[in-house]
């Protein structure tokens, strides 16, 4: 059941990220600066995540010790954040939202490798659970690539008098796919790159909202310094109060802090892998969010890749519910073993 709470906690963060990328891209498109609106996201999060960082703490009970190692690693992660929204944003506006959820299915097979490499995540192919997660992750990926590039016939038609607003924002004369396409996949090597550090920091210093408000600090430090440098228009500064607003609004509240949180505190519970598999699943959410909101078309190929997707995360699953169980039993037989040599010991010492 703790497993169950914890996906649909992240589920509900995915469906959040993916309406904000039809937001942002929409936003962008009425003029909005890419570099303006990660800057002004990030401050207006610090807004939020401070007053609710130090009434937190006063109530329930004061933040560990804040060591110099813990602090400069807190600040990677700022530093990786920042450049992470920038390219992630920058992407969209060069390309679509949906090339965005696209390119975010290769989160996976990054953190696999990563994971791997820094320990993290327990790969040994002898065993089942590490051959079912590593089938696992390569089959959410073939899944979502299934959805984004094959359609087939069409199961429900969009209403032939509207265009979707999806099909409106593919259809940019100035999108420039290749280097759109190469910043969003340099973003989902970041987004790897980020869990793996926010793993490590939370082992040390499991203080979720700290953590988030600490980087947040440093990415819109950071953020203020590249918009600074690369947008001289002054225009560009001000803050339209339509959907710019509304996008900034949201994104601050709703998906910079709630995320950061929400993933500081999955990361710690269930490791990097886990919290990557739900980005696969974002594709489904996106399908499901424009066929229902946005008019979209749904096609079979759409519906394909949802199942390959769901049985790639299943079988992700099932490799970390049987590790789990690995260590557990481990564990109990390390307290039975310990429980049975002391009686052995104490009838030694009586017989000597």
């Amino acid at each position: 059941m703790w497993n169950l709470g914890i996906i649909g906690v992240l589920l509900g963060t995915e469906s959040l990220e993916v309406g904000l990328n039809t937001l942002s891209k929409a936003a962008m498109r009425s003029g909005m600066s890419n570099l303006i609106f990660v800057l002004y996201q990030n401050a207006l999060a610090i807004l939020f995540l401070a007053p609710l960082t130090f009434i937190y703490h006063r109530i329930r009970s004061p933040p560990p010790r804040l060591t110099f190692s813990i602090l400069c690693r807190i600040i990677l992660i700022g530093i990786v954040g920042g450049c992470l929204q920038v390219f992630t944003f920058t992407g969209i506006r060069l390309s679509s939202p949906t090339l965005a959820s696209a390119m975010s299915n290769l989160t996976p097979a990054y953190t696999f490798i990563l994971g791997g490499v820094t320990r993290m995540e327990k790969i040994n192919l002898k065993m089942k659970s590490s051959q079912m997660k590593s089938v696992g992750t390569i089959v959410s990926i073939i899944g979502a690539f299934v959805v984004t590039f094959y359609k087939g016939p069409a199961i429900i038609f969009a209403p032939s008098h509207s265009t979707s607003l999806n099909d409106q924002l593919l259809q940019s004369p100035r999108s420039n796919w290749v280097i759109g396409g190469f910043l969003l996949s340099a973003a989902s090597f970041l987004i790897s790159v980020l869990f793996i550090v926010q793993t490590w920091v939370m082992k040390d210093y499991p203080a979720e909202l700290m953590v988030s408000l600490i980087s947040c600090i440093f990415a819109t430090i950071q953020t203020a310094i590249i918009a600074l440098f690369m947008e001289r228009n002054p225009s560009a500064w001000r803050i339209r109060p339509d959907i710019e607003l509304v996008t900034i609004v949201y994104s601050a509240i709703f998906v910079i802090s709630l995320r950061n949180v929400v993933y500081s505190w999955a990361l710690h519970k269930k490791g990097p892998l886990f919290v990557t598999m739900i980005k696969p699943v974002g594709m489904v959410i996106a399908i499901v969010m424009g066929t229902t909101f946005l008019g979209d078309t749904l096609y079979i190929g759409s519906v394909i890749g949802a199942v390959i997707i769901a049985l790639g995360f299943y079988s992700v699953m099932w490799g970390k519910t049987e590790e789990e169980k690995i260590v557990e039993d481990n564990s109990l037989c390390d307290i039975d073993a310990c429980t049975d040599k002391v009686p052995l010991l104490q009838t030694k010492g009586m017989v000597v």
